[in-house]
């Protein structure tokens, strides 16, 4: 029989070179890799990034902001179209998307050019990564294949995170950091050749896309995102900064109504009316809120007032990384013996304690007295809880909706990310502009003419007098995320109320619902 005949009886859809597991797990898991490693990759270049276009410190977080917004937002509409459309067909939409708004990032020349890209690679993130997961249900067979198969997707998911710091410090300092955006291409490139040729496409279920309730919260929670940066720098006074508080209202209560009127619903609010599924969304909200101004306040302190290089900053995350994944083998391994809700409640404890400690920071402070210790507390505090709330955020949930509530989870901690940010950036610019009145006088005596010259310039206060402008900010912001921390025990401790002996259900759900990005 020839190739042509060949091409002709295969059914549609079918990889071209069937019966190479490995590769299409490979292809699938270098998906998730770049999606989930492009969320951490850019911190560590967030100071070369601020001075190459003259973002101000508050501006900057809307480059990790407007990534996760649009990840976050239209997260559970991906997953959706994949199962309308064909998984196969939306994954590679997906990427060639993330890989054309990478592209377009490395060549920004302007704030809005690169924050617009970082939106556009989130749609993409959005589009492929939960067809990734969804992929592994139809590539692969019941059983240990594709409990293997889910097991190296969470291990990419779970370290993709310290990969990308790393990753991201080595070409910021040896190429640019125009490169953290680069990089995506040829990857994306190799994906797209390779996914038709061993991965078949899935079969397609009849439903609706709810485009209405992926747009109004999306553009809801950007309003609300935007109306606290706003308030930063141009106070709660500020016609920007109500407006966009008003039109966030608007829209978030527009998507309330669109959800609860809507056959087909991109958030369930069913999902809601479980008491220890809403307190884990909350919880995890909270805790993402912290995390996020953790890793964006630190990156600057210890490249701005300690001097260390991207690689270095990198490799100085390592610890708590490390301690995340301590904490999550430590929850996974004894949750049968205790249950869930203890693990809840000491590891928002521990991770408030991290937080706390992180308060007390000054610009005297060292790596090892003011950075590893606090950031090694949180990480494991953190870890705790990944696997816990994994598990309660799909308990009592019926097995076809399972990918639905552990959606929910996974939304709840890229749109809380984005959300707490913004609030603690405002924390900050209130904080470290008040510190900067303070600290005028003292400059405009001492400094000398190019220290003047400098600030004239700028109005930024170089040297000392910066340095304890941005660490009176980061540390009144911590405090606020501490704040955001006891809300998270709160929850674990008067609204969760999940059981023991629960875990066996709880554990059956989690297979279905895959690991939480």
């Amino acid at each position: 029989m020839t190739t042509s005949q060949l091409e002709a009886e295969r059914e549609p859809g079918a990889a071209r070179r069937e019966g190479r597991p490995g590769i299409a797990l490979a292809v699938i898991a270098a998906c998730q890799l770049m999606v989930v490693l492009d969320a951490t990759i850019v911190n560590i270049a967030l100071p070369h990034i601020q001075d190459a276009l003259s973002f101000s410190t508050t501006d900057l977080s809307w480059v990790l902001s407007a990534y996760t917004l649009t990840f976050g937002g239209l997260l559970l509409l991906g997953g959706r179209a994949g199962d309308i459309l064909g998984r196969r067909r939306v994954f590679l939409t997906g990427i060639l998307l993330f890989t054309l708004a990478s592209l377009l990032g490395g060549f920004a020349q302007e704030p809005w050019q690169l924050l617009a890209a970082r939106a556009l690679q989130g749609i993409g993130g959005a589009i492929a990564s939960p067809t990734a997961l969804a992929l592994i249900t139809t590539t692969f067979p019941e059983g240990p294949a594709r409990n293997r198969a889910f097991g190296v997707f969470a291990a990419v998911s779970a370290g993709g995170g310290a990969l990308g710091l790393l990753a991201g410090g080595m070409l910021t300092e040896w190429l640019d950091w125009r490169w953290v955006f680069f990089v995506n291409v040829p990857i994306g490139v190799l994906i797209a050749v390779l996914t038709p040729m061993y991965i078949t496409e899935s079969k397609r279920y009849p439903g609706r896309f709810d485009i209405s309730g992926a747009a109004t919260s999306t553009l809801g929670m950007a309003s609300l995102v935007y109306g606290f940066i706003r308030a930063s720098e141009e106070g709660w006074r500020d016609s920007l900064t109500i407006g966009s508080f008003t039109a966030a209202v608007i829209l978030l209560a527009a998507f309330g109504v669109v959800e609860s009127r809507a056959r087909e619903p991109i958030t369930p609010l069913r999902m809601f009316a479980d008491r220890n599924r809403s307190g884990t969304y909350v919880i995890m909200l909270s805790l993402a809120a912290a995390m996020f101004g953790m890793f964006f306040f630190i990156v600057l302190f210890v490249q701005n007032v300690l001097g260390y290089s991207p690689i270095r900053s990198g490799l100085a995350f390592l610890p708590v990384t490390l301690a995340i994944g301590l904490g999550a083998a430590l929850s996974q391994r004894l949750l049968p013996v205790l249950g869930p809700k203890p693990f809840m409640v000491v590891g928002a404890t521990i991770t408030g304690l991290g937080l706390f400690w992180q308060t007390l920071i000054t610009p005297d402070s060292s790596y090892l007295s003011g950075v590893l210790g606090p950031m090694v507390l949180f990480g494991f505090g953190m870890g705790l809880n990944f696997v816990t709330l994994t598990l309660t955020a799909v308990s009592g949930v019926a097995q076809h909706e399972a990918g639905a509530a552990s959606g929910l989870l996974n939304a709840s901690q890229q749109v809380g990310g984005s959300l707490g940010l913004s609030i603690l950036v405002t924390v900050f610019g209130t904080a470290s502009r008040d510190e900067a009145e303070k600290q005028v006088p003292s400059f405009m005596a001492e400094a000398s003419p190019a220290e003047k010259a400098h600030f004239a310039s700028t109005h930024e206060l170089p040297g000392r007098w910066g340095h304890e402008v941005l660490t009176q900010g980061i540390s009144t912001a911590f405090t606020a995320a501490v704040g955001m921390v006891v809300l998270a025990l709160l929850t674990a401790t008067l609204v969760v109320r999940v059981r023991k002996s629960d875990l066996e259900a709880l554990s059956g759900r989690a297979g279905a619902a895959g690991p939480v990005a």
